[in-house]
């Protein structure tokens, strides 16, 4: 038989867990590390703008 369903702003029962309780570190997600994000953005702008001047001199 199904159980009803809990009323609006209540937390449902669970079954429980099996992780241990720890302290998570906040995530930084692709922005831990911004100094490389924009060290990659840099080389590609030279790269492109490098592959553009090739160009223009070899017309």
């Amino acid at each position: 038989m199904n159980e009803p369903l809990p009323p609006p702003g209540e937390t449902p029962a669970v079954e429980g867990s099996t992780a241990e309780a720890h302290r998570e570190r906040p995530d930084g997600g692709i922005w831990e590390h911004p100094r490389v994000w924009l060290l990659l953005i840099a080389i590609g702008s030279v790269l492109v703008a490098a592959f553009f001047l090739a160009r223009v001199f070899t017309l």
